[in-house]
């Protein structure tokens, strides 16, 4: 695919490769909605221009999922009410799938320090916690064993 050179990642994922799951808020780095990882590491796509991602490896939100079977995240984030009008879950969903990689049974300071960087506008962050908290205590392949018992 060919995309300008300075075109925002973000616009490239939305637009171009309709991934509309990662969501814009700010568009000035500040919210993290628009999160998503690129080469392992977590970036404000609203800020990287796609030249820069040329030859990275880039995961949204859709990624998570796996072959139509949620991530253990995004079903404690269904369970726990974690997901409130859906602008910043994709952003959080990122920042913690990031987190519990890199630290598989975080406290909860090590949550609120994880996620940070991105802010939720319409509820306080105590159901976002408790969803990454309930989602790390879990098997990774919990989610993945619920989703076979709902058919």
């Amino acid at each position: 695919m060919q995309a300008p050179p300075l075109k925002r990642l973000l616009d490239v994922l939305r637009e171009d490769l309709h991934l509309t799951g990662t969501k814009e808020g700010c568009g000035e780095g500040e919210c993290g909605s628009c999160s998503v990882r690129m080469n392992g590491e977590l970036v404000n796509s609203c800020l990287v221009p796609v030249l820069q991602a040329e030859g990275a490896e880039v995961q949204t939100v859709e990624g998570l999922a796996n072959n139509g079977t949620l991530h253990r995240l995004q079903q404690a984030f269904l369970d726990c009410g974690g997901a409130q009008c859906g602008i910043c879950t994709p952003g959080m969903l990122m920042a913690a799938a990031q987190l519990i990689e890199r630290t598989p049974h975080p406290t909860m300071a090590e949550i609120r320090e994880g996620l940070a960087g991105n802010l939720c506008r319409c509820t306080g962050f105590m159901r976002i916690f408790e969803s990454v908290l309930a989602a790390a205590s879990q098997p990774e392949n919990q989610a993945q064993e619920k989703a076979g018992d709902a058919r």
